[in-house]
């Protein structure tokens, strides 16, 4: 027998050996895994429950009244229409019973189809509902976009709109016709749009990337696997996408170039990286973040999150991304979805789902609470937001 074979079988005997030892129930419940199973089951239906005993605080509705600041009540990217993926009299019944003043739809079209959004939301229930406006994307490669775009701000103002979204259509979906070429978003034909944005006091609500594992190869190294495997055509790596620090650098240039306007970047500025965050922060005065779809992030990192809540405390908003029931559960408009942010944000409770889903849709691990203090939390919950929007204090 050669040393290779004398390995082989030493490791084959410690396996036996391991399972002999246990006691008859485990011993034999392994054997049946093994025999019935295949040695296990699809990683798609393992929902371990956790052993911790820690407590469990209810949080049923905010302490302080609410402004969701990123919602997708409806949806538009069209002149003629608007979609209304939620009916408005159910958002007001999920509304008062969970102590949420105002939703913003972010996603509010331009043209007759913000028109009829700005209609059946702000107009049919006053101070409930606030609209945002969208570019209007597909006049992007038109000689006369810089001004017409300008134009559509000014028009989408006066007709009712409080802010400007921009969708990551900018820098990783918008391309130029003729060449194919993706259209940076630091591009100088958008100058006019982020100016009448600044000059007319509405924020420009924007977001221009994801989570930085959809950036990176979909194999065993990357915690959003799962995710991905359910999702490939969410994925950015290996095609002509920026990097995902180019996409943040280049709105870095934009708010620079444009102090006036003020930006909410959305999803904590799109990274997991809180000190770069912090370090934009601190180079641009014009800059906020909102928290929407990504207590995920921020609840595993407890300690870290704490001090950025408290030295950004101005400058951070409630948010959401609350839409229909999609395929991301930690989205989904209903009750639980806000019980659990106010329980990250409201309590020091540890280990605690961050989305109502049987199995974590973003990664397997789970969030701990921030503890807020109340004066911390209401400019979160409001004050920021309503200071942003011109609302009362």
């Amino acid at each position: 027998m050669n040393r290779r074979e004398w390995m082989s079988l030493g490791a084959m005997t410690l396996a036996a050996d391991c399972v002999d030892a246990q006691s008859p129930p485990v011993a034999q419940a392994t054997r049946d895994s093994q025999s019935a199973g295949g040695g296990g089951i699809p990683l798609e239906q393992y929902e371990p429950k956790s052993m911790l005993h820690v407590p469990e605080t209810h949080v049923p509705r905010a302490r302080f009244p609410v402004i969701d600041f990123h919602t997708h009540i409806t949806s538009g990217g069209r002149s003629d229409s608007i979609h209304f993926h939620l009916d408005p009299a159910e958002c007001l019944a999920v509304m008062d019973r969970k102590n949420i003043r105002t939703m913003v739809s972010v996603t509010g079209s331009y043209g007759d189809g913000l028109r009829e959004a700005l209609r059946r939301l702000p107009e049919a229930h006053p101070g409930r509902f606030i609209v945002f406006t969208e570019p209007a994307w597909t006049r992007a490669s038109d000689p006369d976009y810089p001004q017409f775009q300008a134009g559509q701000i000014e028009a989408a103002h006066k007709d009712g709109a409080k802010g400007l979204k921009i969708l990551k259509t900018l820098g990783l979906f918008l391309r130029e016709k003729g060449t194919n070429q993706l259209v940076a978003i630091d591009d100088r034909r958008f100058d006019p749009m982020w100016e009448a944005a600044g000059a007319l006091q509405m924020p420009v609500a924007i977001h221009i990337s994801d989570p930085e594992a959809f950036f990176l190869p979909i194999d065993r190294f990357n915690e959003r696997w799962e995710e991905l495997h359910a999702h490939p055509d969410w994925s950015f790596h290996g095609r002509d996408f920026p990097a995902n620090r180019e996409l943040q650098e280049a709105r870095r240039r934009v708010m620079r170039r444009h102090p006036r306007t003020r930006f909410v970047c959305l999803h904590v500025a799109d990274s997991e990286d809180l000190p770069y965050v912090s370090e934009c922060l601190d180079s641009h005065p014009n800059m906020h973040v909102d928290i929407a779809a990504r207590i995920g992030e921020l609840g595993r990192q407890p300690r870290q999150a704490r001090k950025f809540f408290d030295k950004y405390q101005d400058r951070i908003l409630f948010g959401t991304d609350a839409s229909a029931g999609t395929s991301t559960p930690q989205q989904t408009f209903a009750d639980a979805l806000y019980e659990i942010y106010y329980r990250f944000l409201e309590t020091e409770d540890e280990y605690f789902d961050y989305a109502p889903a049987a199995i974590p849709p973003q990664g397997r691990w789970r969030i701990y609470g921030v503890g807020l203090p109340e004066p911390v939390l209401r400019k979160v919950y409001w004050e920021n937001a309503a200071r942003l929007l011109g609302l009362p204090a």
